[in-house]
């Protein structure tokens, strides 16, 4: 039998190509991740009421832990140039917190209640906060301070206080942040951690 010479090259079949690429799209869309930037997770006041005037709230000035940023990322810690690493803000904030300067029936209680290892950090200035029920941490920066530096503000901001907390109870800072809150036992453990020691953290709008 004679070979038929006109029959074409054999093509290699696309029809399926397009259903191949689909479920190849599919799944890297199903299997990639897609990292978001949640930024800051910080709970914000209610506004308010335009209508009603602004509380009057006084402060005795040595229970506020002042920290301010400038533009070009210079600290002021209570009103005085910061050359040290950030890391060493954390244990300045901490001795700040645990002063018992002038305390309050709150704050002599909350003393007696501290174990030993946070009352042998407790300091007695009578020029810094009164006691831990009355401090208060306060930052400001200005609009043209980095967020490097602002972030590792905050963090040492609440690593003093994520420090407190866990000592209190005989957990690190670490398995103090893995508490379970949904756990009733856990849940005790974080209360009583926290009890007469508000996380007082006071962040002012940056200057222009």
């Amino acid at each position: 039998m004679a070979r038929n010479k006109d029959r074409g090259t054999p093509e290699v079949s696309s029809g399926s190509m397009a259903d191949i690429a689909f479920l190849l799209l599919i799944f890297f869309l199903v299997t990639t991740t897609i990292a978001n930037d949640k930024g800051i997770a910080i709970q914000l006041p209610p506004k308010p009421d335009p209508n009603d005037p602004p509380p009057e709230i006084k402060f005795q000035q040595r229970n506020i832990f002042k920290i301010l940023a400038n533009s070009k990322d210079q600290l002021l810690v209570e009103d005085e140039p910061w050359t040290r690493p950030i890391a060493d803000l954390k244990d300045e904030v901490k001795v700040f917190i645990l002063n018992f300067g002038n305390p309050t029936p709150e704050g002599i209680e909350l003393y007696n209640s501290l174990p030993s290892s946070l009352k042998v950090q407790a300091g007695q200035n009578p020029d810094s906060s009164d006691d831990p029920t009355k401090a208060i941490v306060s930052f400001k920066a200005n609009r043209g301070t980095s967020y490097e530096l602002y972030i590792e503000v905050m963090d040492a901001m609440n690593a003093a206080y994520n420090e407190i907390y866990g000592e209190r109870v005989g957990l690190t800072a670490e398995e103090w942040l893995a508490i379970d809150l949904k756990d009733d036992t856990q849940r005790r453990i974080y209360q009583q951690a926290r009890s007469n020691i508000p996380r007082a953290l006071s962040i002012a709008e940056p200057d222009k």
